[in-house]
């Protein structure tokens, strides 16, 4: 039967997205579409910091007085955080969200030293209690924070729902992390061109892939530039000021979660990204402060 390729663009967690995938027909497409769709919005109204509603939300409210309890889900992505921050020696720290307490990218000016001071002071996961499914924020002002793999968690999820309606050909594409639910309906793997971290209108490379993931972490989604420097939103948890080694990581892994991860914590760890991204067995191709580019290709189905 021949398939043809349908197109859903819609909007998610701050980014513009999309979904891409074969289909008999334009019904099928739809219903596979929506209900990817569907959990990527359940994803982001559940785990938004700005929502006093969702899990996140009651978590951090209830920071300094009392535990919370949370589902088989929370429970996961939470103990998916410990795993990370214990993987990146401390760097990727899911409460160092508080310290955009101090930084706003809409206005080009360093924070005050007393409001990043406070925000630090409220950065610690090692601080956190967690028994059983309950979890308590010791201090209060406390926040987590799921920014950090979220989007692609919910582009994995996203995939794996179109597969279970049957899509053998397509992509989720959520704000540039994409995971992949097979090749083109050819055969052929998708082209995905990787963005020029100083033009966004040009790209530095084209990838091939036809299963797995495709994640980018960079320094030109929000930034100031001030005095001539760029200041990034990628903020090192341990000092609250942004990384600067890195412009671009694109990763290639077989899920988007462990792409978008180590992919932040290269961009974290900056200098010593670079051995971090060989020993982490992924494809990579990244732009360092100075344009220079480095790249491994792994042999396999994902890169």
């Amino acid at each position: 039967m021949v398939e043809r390729v349908y197109r859903f663009p819609f909007r998610a967690m701050a980014s513009p997205c999309e979904i891409r995938l074969a289909a008999p027909d334009a019904r099928i497409a739809a219903q596979a579409a929506l209900d990817a769709i569907a959990d990527v919005q359940r994803i982001e109204a559940g785990y938004s910091r700005y929502r006093r509603d969702s899990i996140v939300g009651r978590i951090n409210a209830a920071a300094g007085r009392d535990f919370v309890e949370c589902d088989e889900e929370t429970c996961q992505l939470l103990g998916y955080a410990d795993h990370l921050y214990h993987a990146s020696g401390g760097l990727f720290d899911i409460t160092s969200g508080v310290l955009r307490r101090a930084w706003d990218f809409r206005q080009p000016r360093l924070p005050d030293p007393a409001l990043l001071a406070a925000a630090l002071a409220l950065v610690d996961w090692r601080a956190v209690r967690r028994e059983g499914n309950r979890i308590m924020l010791p201090r209060p002002g406390m926040e987590i924070d799921f920014g950090g793999f979220g989007k692609e968690y919910a582009a994995d999820r996203a995939a794996t729902l179109l597969m279970r309606h049957g899509v053998r050909h397509g992509y989720v594409n959520l704000g540039g992390d994409m995971r992949f639910a097979g090749p083109q309906p050819d055969g052929q793997p998708w082209l995905i061109g990787i963005q020029d971290p100083r033009d966004e209108e040009g790209t530095v490379a084209g990838i091939e892939v036809s299963q797995g993931a495709l994640t980018t972490s960079g320094d030109y989604e929000r930034f100031v530039e001030i005095d001539g420097r760029r200041y990034c939103h990628v903020l090192n948890p341990r000092t609250g000021m942004p990384v600067s080694y890195w412009r671009s990581v694109s990763v290639l892994a077989p899920l988007a979660v462990l792409g978008g991860s180590v992919s932040t914590i290269a961009m974290l760890k900056e200098e010593e990204g670079l051995p971090f991204l060989a020993a982490s067995g992924v494809s990579y191709l990244a732009i360092d402060s100075a344009g220079r580019t480095h790249h491994h290709k792994v042999s396999g189905e994902y890169a």
